[in-house]
């Protein structure tokens, strides 16, 4: 029989993990390029014959997807796989439209075939949408585990944007590993809050690898169970099989969870359901998520939080004109037009929020052309060294008296900012019950007393 010949729509992330899990060794198939959207510059490389496996020699070709129908054409592509996260239905259609009308199949891949079974127990942590709270959840999560005298390790949702070779297996215990593996803003924006709570976090392209080196620690930690948290990305699904399967709704984009992908697959595998943000959210719109969770999932549990924010002084907001500074993929692939950046900077009275855009540079004008929807503030960009320096270029060419940050991470370590800055912090706090911890000593064992 001849190979079925596929191309990989994705973005550095789903569409490795589907390859390597599925295809790479897959006699049926043959997967003769993929293609890269959403971050920049991650197309124009190859996906390396290390990882790629003894069928692919030389590797696989990376193309922009935009050259997605010449692909199909020049290729002789029988199956597309649309393999990557936080769009909407009609957005997956349209792209379906488009490989069908080219001619080839087109394929969507389910957990069956994609999600491993781990030795550990295993706590996944996903969302309805990139910035629904999901990483807040995961650090309650670890916390309240520890305090089971369980010995946790995450393993972080892929963020391979650099060399690929030297991304299969990362583990990360250290500031000086951020350094090492010459971390994004991105990826430090996930792993530094695990790591200065003394977890270590894995990530990196081959999660059937990966696992193998968490089952290895496992192992060597005898003095006390370990447990593996998946720290979602976007709104992907997990590659592990959950043995508790929690999931994060945003009621400041009710009905998001309905309408995007593969988020409403989340709610719908979802054991609990944790619908955040509920005090800064219209009580309407808390009402339409909940109302959406028991239609599609009636046996999910269902936890309501807050994520209440905070800066270490108030006071020095008051009055003054600010630049504010949020999470990138947030406000770009997340659509949303305001984070707790803004927040902030209203709640404690700040005079003027100034607009960056007419003082970007570089590719950080790029993101405002792209992403139209962002508005007078700053997305933090900085999936490159030289977007790092444009977004510090940026940020200091702004005219403000203070710089608002509300990145999960302290920019400052990253980007030499010249005016006074306050950093805004943000932690999940659960509202009623049932609770997260009664959901966990319930599942895994009572939570030690503190």
């Amino acid at each position: 029989m001849e190979k079925v010949r596929v191309l990989i729509m994705g973005a550095a992330g789903r569409d490795f993990h589907n390859f390597n899990i599925f295809f790479r060794g897959n006699p049926a198939y043959q997967v003769v390029a993929f293609t890269a959207t959403q971050i920049p510059n991650i197309e124009g490389r190859v996906y390396p014959p290390q990882l790629a496996g003894p069928h692919y020699p030389q590797g696989i070709p990376i193309y922009p997807e935009e050259e997605l129908v010449e692909l199909i054409n020049t290729l002789a592509v029988d199956q597309v796989v649309f393999a990557y996260s936080d769009v909407s239905h009609e957005y997956v259609m349209h792209r379906a439209s488009t490989v069908l009308a080219a001619g080839a199949d087109f394929r969507l891949m389910g957990g069956r075939r994609t999600m491993l079974e781990a030795k550990v127990p295993v706590v996944a942590v996903c969302a309805v949408r990139t910035g629904a709270g999901k990483s807040q959840t995961t650090r309650h999560v670890c916390n309240l585990l520890r305090q089971m005298g369980k010995k946790v390790i995450v393993v972080r949702h892929p963020m391979p944007y650099g060399d690929l070779t030297r991304q299969i297996c990362q583990r990360f215990a250290s500031y000086d590993d951020l350094d090492c593996y010459q971390c994004t803003i991105e990826e430090r924006e996930e792993y530094e809050p695990h790591i200065e709570r003394g977890l270590v976090v894995y990530a990196g392209v081959d999660y059937g690898h990966i696992l193998q080196e968490v089952e290895k620690e496992a192992r060597e930690a005898k003095e006390k169970p370990t447990f593996l948290v998946w720290d979602g990305g976007n709104n992907d699904l997990p590659f592990y099989k959950p043995d508790l399967h929690i999931v994060v709704a945003d009621p400041h984009r009710a009905g998001h969870e309905l309408s995007y992908h593969p988020g409403e697959t989340n709610l719908r595998l979802a054991d609990v359901v944790v619908i955040n943000k509920i005090d800064t959210s219209p009580l309407e719109a808390v009402a339409t998520v909940r109302h959406n969770v028991r239609t599609i999932n009636p046996g999910a549990l269902i936890v309501e939080a807050a994520s209440p924010i905070s800066v270490d002084d108030p006071q020095a907001i008051q009055g003054r004109a600010v630049l504010v500074i949020e999470d990138g993929p947030t406000l770009t692939h997340g659509e949303m037009t305001y984070g707790a950046g803004i927040v902030a900077a209203k709640r404690f009275g700040a005079a003027k929020i100034v607009d960056p855009r007419p003082y970007a540079t570089g590719s950080i004008i790029e993101t405002f052309e792209k992403y139209p929807q962002v508005g007078p503030l700053l997305p933090a960009m900085g999936y490159s060294p030289q977007q790092i320096e444009e977004l510090g270029q940026t940020i200091n060419a702004t005219p403000c008296d203070l710089v608002i940050v509300a990145t999960p991470i302290d920019l400052r370590r990253v980007v030499k900012i010249e005016r006074p800055t306050q950093r805004v912090r943000y932690e999940l706090q659960e509202v009623g019950r049932p609770t997260l911890k009664e959901i966990l000593a319930e599942r895994f064992g009572q939570i030690r007393q503190s």
